[in-house]
């Protein structure tokens, strides 16, 4: 994980908190996005709470060259993994992160979802 991916993995979860983190291809987000989440469509990014200090993230491999949406979908993750559920708490954080990180490329970024 780069420099920049850690920071915002320690600001949203903290220092202490166990992060492993990897891309997938299609076929294996759709089967995991079927059987935990009973959804049947590739997913662009799946997060799985292991315990209370300790999670996983998987992003779409997709979207590995694209390291603006990348990043997005990692923040996006970790906010899932620190509680928040879609709504406006949590795109007011993914767009206060993106900000800070992207600040002249947030808005083209955050719409190619």
């Amino acid at each position: 994980m780069n420099k920049t991916w850690l920071k915002v993995k320690n600001q949203v979860l903290g220092e202490k908190y166990d992060l492993s983190f990897s891309y997938a291809g299609s076929d294996e987000m759709r089967r995991l996005n079927k059987l935990y989440r009973k959804k049947d469509y590739s997913a662009n990014v799946l997060s799985f709470p292991l315990s209370e200090n300790e999670g996983e993230i998987l992003i779409n491999k997709k979207y590995q060259k694209n390291g603006g949406l990348s990043f997005y979908l990692f923040i996006h993750s970790l906010l899932h993994l620190s509680g928040l559920k879609h709504g406006k708490k949590m795109n007011e954080k993914e767009l206060e992160i993106m900000k800070e990180f992207y600040p002249k490329d947030y808005k083209k970024i955050m719409t190619q979802i």
